[in-house]
């Protein structure tokens, strides 16, 4: 049967031209002619690939499987779909989040029980960008995997954990892509640049342009080869044979943006951002954000660093200030680029304007030199556990000063090892709410001290 979406034929049929596992029409854009048509021509994510990794174990015991594909845009999730089908003579049908409905859902599933049932002929089911699917539209994928009748194959680029029902994602092994290392993306351009599915020697790449491209490319294999592709028609049709750093410029109509995400520029780009924050140039820390997103970094590494710096640089002066960062790295793990880059720069703007103080990482580090140093003296009596047969004579717990009797809330006693009684770590700062925090602080000091 046939709905315009898919076709739900009741025995395997070929897969036709311009299908997953590759297309060599000419008239098909690079990345599809250039779509691996075996797992040796897979590049990047070796870590599933691995002999004995579980993806290679189903592929090679041909058993009916459930997979969760999570990874960034052009890492292959939709390559290796394809692959598992051609590699396991399954049939292959697709279905997009973004057109399909549970009606929809439900005939493929009926036409795959069809086709198992009629010819013993097993079905993958590949659902690309299946966090768009609702919870019903979920749900209805439910009776095909927990009945095998179809080997469910599933894209997503937002975290599953958030974006995936419960019940499927228990039902599902969930494997993990990465983005492709500069060093992949300049595999594939090399490919594309001779190999008779894509450009077939018809040009060649300076070494700049090449550089170029990758740096574009942002870990994104399609990417790559849509600015290759690009690049060729602007280069070919000027009558070059060879592609220059302007032809590629030109082609994508975007400044390079010179960052190295395993460089030098990686390093120093985040210490300048970091830097820019805890100086309150919330200008400067918007530019190296923007950097960093442009050339393609993980955002979730970006919101790491910020979490860091909230505790950091900022401190008890906004406390507050971590519940921002901690609420940003949560968004950009919901939803991804490129709508995170909203919420990376509301998180660096209040982070960057925020008052300052480092009075955090000074406390902590001088309690834990003086640790390190032997000063772990006994626990005062007073302050021991006490609620065990037997404490009471051990004298644990006498004389302790419960803090809420007083009406101040504090009492003056030994809290602290002698070792370290009357150390003073914390040293809250002036600005924002270490102000306050200064002044209470030290009437606590000056009762803990009437003992």
């Amino acid at each position: 049967m046939t709905d315009g979406l898919f076709d739900i034929p009741d025995a395997p049929v070929p897969l036709p031209s311009g299908s997953l596992s590759g297309n060599s029409s000419s008239s098909a854009p690079l990345a599809v002619r250039m779509r691996p048509t075996s797992l040796d021509e897979l590049v990047g994510q070796q870590h599933l690939l691995a002999p004995g990794s579980p993806l290679r174990q189903m592929i090679d015991d041909n058993k009916p499987l459930t997979i969760l594909l999570w990874g960034p845009p052009g890492t292959g999730k939709t390559t290796i779909a394809s692959l598992l089908s051609a590699h396991t003579e399954r049939r292959f049908v697709e279905v997009s989040a973004v057109s399909a409905g549970v009606k929809e859902v439900r005939e493929v599933i009926a036409g795959a029980r069809r086709a198992l049932a009629n010819s013993g002929v097993e079905t993958v089911l590949f659902v690309d960008e299946v966090h768009r699917f609702s919870k019903s539209q979920q749900d209805a994928l439910l009776p095909g995997v927990e009945n095998r009748w179809v080997s469910l194959v599933a894209a997503t680029t937002e975290n599953p954990h958030f974006s995936v029902i419960s019940p499927l994602l228990s039902r599902s092994l969930l494997l993990t892509l990465e983005s492709l290392t500069d060093d992949d993306i300049a595999v594939l351009i090399d490919r594309a640049l001779s190999d008779e599915r894509g450009l077939n020697g018809s040009v060649t790449l300076d070494d700049d342009a090449k550089d170029h491209l990758v740096r574009l490319a942002g870990g994104d294999g399609r990417r790559a080869l849509t600015y290759l592709e690009a690049a060729a028609g602007a280069a070919t049709t000027q009558g070059k044979k060879a592609i220059s750093v302007d032809d590629a410029a030109l082609a994508v109509d975007k400044a390079a943006v010179r960052y190295d995400r395993q460089g030098d520029q990686h390093y120093d780009v985040i210490s300048a951002f970091i830097k820019s924050i805890r100086g309150s140039d919330v200008d400067a820390a918007l530019h190296y954000l923007a950097r960093m997103i442009e050339a393609g970094e993980d955002s979730r590494f970006i919101a790491r660093r910020l979490m860091i710096l909230a505790s950091e640089d900022i401190g008890m002066a906004d406390p507050s200030a971590l519940q921002t960062a901690v609420a940003a790295a949560e968004a950009v793990a919901m939803i991804g680029f490129p709508e995170a880059r909203l919420v990376l720069a509301q998180a660096v703007i209040a982070l960057a304007t925020a008052p300052k103080s480092n009075a955090v990482i000074t406390a902590i580090d001088a309690a834990l030199a003086d640790v390190r140093a032997g000063k772990v003296g006994t626990v005062p009596p007073a302050l021991r556990d006490a609620h065990y047969s037997g404490a009471k004579k051990l004298g644990h717990g006498h004389d302790y000063l419960y803090a809420h009797s007083d009406p101040r809330g504090v009492v003056g006693q030994q809290y602290a090892p002698d070792d370290v009684d009357g150390a003073i770590y914390y040293e809250p700062g002036s600005h924002g709410a270490e102000a306050a925090i200064a002044e209470r602080l030290a009437r606590i000091r000056a009762i803990l001290r009437e003992r």
